[in-house]
C-alpha cells in the first residue's frame, strides 16, 4: 500500500524519491520536508561532506498548492559536491578513473560488495553504500510524518549514547522534543558536553564513535500491526526498516534486552481501565508493542550503531587487486554520526507508522482515514 524507493549515488548528480501509496489531502510542503533535512545534517561530529551540501527538497510531482494529491511523489535532492566529481562520476562511457578505491574498509560494504557485483573500482560500492543515501529515506519519512502529524500522532528522537558516554535517567517526550537544541540531540545537558568531549577525543586519535539513539512516537491508538502473521507484526517491521540504516547493528523495542535479566513480574506492564479513557498501563517496558501490536501507550524504539568505518589512521586491509596487506582507504567522513542516524531512524520509524496506518483504516483521502480513525477512538474509549 505505501512505499518508497530511492536511487542516487554519494557522489553523483544527485538523490531522487519516489512515494507511493500516499493518500490525496496531506498537507506537504518543501519547508516541512527541508527542516527535517537540516536535523540530519546537524550535530557535532560531522565530517566535511556537511560543509558542501545544503540540502533543499525539490518536489517534482504529486503534490499541489502544498497538497497531495494521491498520486506518485517524486522528490530531488541535489548533490552540491557533484561540480567537483563530474567527470569521475560521469553516466556516459569514458568517466574518469582518478580516485579509485582497491584497498577495502573493514566494517564496510566494499570488499562483500565488490565480490557481489564484480566490480574493478570498489567506488562502484561505496557511492551507493554511503550513509549519504539516507537523505532520500529523510524526505521520505517526512512524508510520512506529514500524514501522521494530520492524524494526532507525534514523533521524537533522541540520543543515548555516544561511545563510552550514556545518559543516566529516562527522558520524557517533552524533553526528546526539544534535544535538538543539544550540539548531539542529547536530552540530558550534562551528558550532551560529555558526549562532546568523547568526540573530541576520538577525533583527536584518528578514530571514531558509534552509540545508541532512541523514537518516540505519541498518540498512536491500540491495534496497529498484528499478531497473525510474522511479516505483519509491528516490531519486526520496525526492527527490519532500522536495521537497514548504515551502521546499525542492533534494534530494541522499550526495555529490550534489559527485560531478558528481569523476573516476568518484573518485566510486564499491569492493566488498568478509566472510564471514557479506555484501557492502559500503569508501566511502559514494553515500549508500546504487545505481541506485534500497539497497546496504545508511547511508542519506544532504540537503534545501536556502530562506530563509522572510515578511520584517518585506518586499519589492515588487502589490496582488491595486488593482494598485499596495505592499510585500509581514507574517504573523507564524519567523527561520529549518531544525531543523523537519529533522525533518520525517526523517519523509518514514521514510514512504518504510516504504513500501519494506511493498513488498518484504508481510504484515499485523509478526511476518510480521520472519520474512520475517529470512530476507531471512540469505540476502544468506551469498550
Amino acid at each position: 500500500m505505501l512505499r518508497f524507493l530511492t536511487a542516487g549515488e554519494s557522489h553523483g548528480r544527485g538523490l531522487v524519491a519516489v512515494v507511493e501509496g500516499m493518500p490525496a489531502g496531506v498537507p506537504l510542503t518543501a519547508e516541512f520536508i527541508n527542516t527535517r533535512l537540516a536535523r540530519r545534517q546537524g550535530g557535532y561530529g560531522r565530517g566535511g561532506r556537511m560543509a558542501i551540501e545544503r540540502d533543499q527538497v525539490e518536489i517534482l510531482a504529486g503534490v499541489r498548492g502544498g497538497v497531495t494529491l494521491g498520486s506518485p511523489i517524486a522528490l530531488h535532492l541535489r548533490n552540491r559536491d557533484w561540480e567537483n566529481w563530474r567527470e569521475i562520476m560521469a553516466v556516459e562511457p569514458g568517466a574518469g578513473r582518478e580516485r579509485q578505491v582497491t584497498r577495502p574498509r573493514p566494517g564496510h560494504a566494499d570488499l562483500p560488495g565488490g565480490l557481489k557485483y564484480r566490480q574493478e573500482d570498489l567506488r562502484n560500492i561505496l557511492e551507493r553504500a554511503s550513509a549519504r543515501e539516507t537523505a532520500a529515506r529523510v524526505a521520505s519519512g517526512a512524508v510520512a510524518e506529514a500524514l501522521l502529524e494530520s492524524l494526532g500522532v507525534e514523533l521524537a528522537c533522541h540520543v543515548i549514547r555516544i561511545g563510552p558516554v550514556e545518559v543516566g535517567r529516562s527522558i520524557s517526550f517533552e524533553e526528546a522534543r526539544e534535544a535538538t537544541a543539544s550540539p548531539v540531540y542529547c536530552a540530558d545537558a550534562e551528558a550532551g558536553e560529555a558526549m562532546v568531549a568523547a568526540i573530541r577525543e576520538a577525533e583527536e586519535k584518528g578514530d571514531t564513535l558509534g552509540g545508541i539513539f532512541e523514537v518516540l512516537a505519541q498518540g498512536l491508538p491500540p491495534g496497529l500491526g498484528s499478531h497473525v502473521h510474522w511479516d505483519r507484526r509491528l516490531d519486526g517491521l520496525l526492527a527490519q526498516a532500522l536495521m537497514s540504516i548504515p551502521a546499525v547493528k542492533g534494534v530494541e523495542i522499550g526495555e529490550g534486552f534489559a527485560l531478558a535479566a528481569k523476573a516476568g513480574s518484573q518485566a510486564h506492564d499491569e492493566i488498568g481501565y478509566r472510564p471514557g479513557e479506555g484501557f492502559f498501563r500503569y508501566t511502559n517496558r514494553a515500549g508500546g508493542l504487545e505481541g506485534g501490536i500497539t497497546n496504545g501507550e508511547t511508542l519506544v524504539v532504540r537503534a545501536a550503531m556502530k562506530p563509522i568505518p572510515t578511520l584517518r589512521r585506518p586499519l589492515r586491509t588487502v589490496d582488491w587487486h595486488t593482494k598485499e596487506e596495505v592499510l585500509a582507504a581514507v574517504e573523507r567522513s564524519d567523527v561520529c554520526a549518531v544525531p543523523a542516524a537519529a533522525v533518520v531512524g525517526r523517519a523509518m520509524v514514521a514510514w512504518i507508522l504510516a504504513g500501519a496506518f494506511l493498513e488498518k483504516f484504508g481510504g484515499d483521502h485523509l478526511e476518510e482515514i480521520r472519520t474512520r480513525l475517529g470512530q476507531y477512538w471512540e469505540y476502544v474509549r468506551q469498550v
